[in-house]
């Protein structure tokens, strides 16, 4: 078999966001195992991507913005290098699809396309209403047309591709490293009681808003704390409020601070292409996990055995009751959480999936 040398178009700069770092980078250790060569071509640099939704210079993201398609167009001189172009998300943000037809059209090389979200849907806000007036969402089944193979998240995602005209696609959720950085966790020390945590970016800091009642009703009767990691403090109204901002040297640090990890969505068809990241971590990490029951959540989470799902209000309120006052429970909730990660959402388990499909 001839050797495989791959190139990874990604959005991202390396090690910054979790879509690429979890769907793309964590396995290129198991690439080197299998003797498959690769090089890696962010759109965006370091800079232009913290620069990004700031309110700061617009001439320097527009300029940054211009030298990623620069160095999109630069690729096509050592394009024939490459056996194998793998794409996450978007060869660029704006624009139709013109790098990936000539790749697949005009270069005719392998493609493989990789996505996580349902990012056909608009999702606009404050932070990316500009960008997205220059986005063209409608590039996404096209592309699923043009790959040789198609990644999907979850289910929802892998039938958009299907009736894209994607010729062959592939399941392949989101997983986290169960023998590495998510291996097992020390048995959690507390001095200072229960700990209720969330964690997330900007951009989804909005579904916090489903929940915060229900805590606020929560903090009148039992005694906690409440935590959220993300890149922006969201300033809820709790008397025992924490905020961590996020940072990927000390992730996994900040989140296990946590005894319940909350995942609350709308249910609406942005949500139903959510793969469960977050709920994939806090089970991975020994965390009691309670989520809305939307899209791939139901499928990750079996209600009352690995986590729970809830509707409304006072399901919310009674399963954190629960987890709040009952320790067992709690325990036989993470343990089984982890069980199910290990199973079903690890690297161990997909390994194959993703090695195969760069081989074949």
């Amino acid at each position: 078999m001839a050797k495989k040398n791959v190139l990874f178009i990604v959005p991202y700069p390396v090690g910054m966001a979790p879509s690429q770092r979890f769907r793309v980078e964590q396995f290129f250790p198991l690439l080197r195992e299998n003797a498959i060569s690769y090089d890696i071509c962010p759109f965006l640099d370091v800079n232009t991507w913290r620069l990004l939704y700031k309110n700061s210079s617009s001439i320097r993201k527009v300029w940054g913005i211009l030298s990623g398609y620069v160095n999109r167009w630069l690729v096509f001189f050592r394009l024939h290098r490459y056996s194998l172009v793998f794409i996450h998300r978007e060869a660029a943000p704006l624009g139709p699809p013109l790098f990936e037809w000539l790749i697949a059209k005009v270069w005719r090389k392998k493609m493989i396309y990789d996505f996580d979200d349902a990012i056909w849907i608009p999702n606009t806000s404050a932070e990316n209403k500009p960008m997205n007036a220059l986005k063209s969402f409608w590039k996404v089944p096209l592309i699923c047309k043009y790959a040789t193979i198609v990644f999907g998240g979850n289910d929802f995602l892998c039938e958009f591709a299907k009736e894209s005209g994607a010729r062959r696609v592939l399941y392949l959720p989101t997983v986290v490293d169960t023998e590495g950085r998510y291996g097992k966790t020390k048995s959690k020390k507390r001095d200072s009681g229960i700990t209720i945590g969330w964690t997330g970016s900007h951009s989804t800091l909005k579904y916090l808003n489903l929940i915060v009642p229900v805590l606020k009703r929560l903090e009148t009767e039992y005694e906690f704390r409440f935590v959220v990691i993300a890149d922006k403090n969201p300033a809820i109204p709790l008397k025992n409020y924490m905020f961590i901002p996020w940072n990927v040297s000390t992730e996994i640090e900040d989140l296990e601070k946590m005894d319940i990890g909350l995942m609350p969505l709308t249910n609406d068809k942005w949500s139903e292409g959510k793969c469960g990241f977050k709920l994939i971590q806090y089970m991975a990490l020994g965390i009691a996990s309670v989520a809305s029951p939307v899209g791939v959540n139901k499928i990750i989470i079996t209600d009352g055995h690995d986590g729970f799902l809830c509707e409304d209000p006072d399901e919310w309120h009674t399963a954190l009751k629960e987890l709040i006052l009952n320790a067992d429970l709690r325990r036989s909730i993470c343990e089984n959480g982890r069980k199910r990660i290990e199973q079903k959402y690890s690297i161990i388990s997909q390994k194959n999936v993703f090695i195969d499909a760069l081989k074949s």
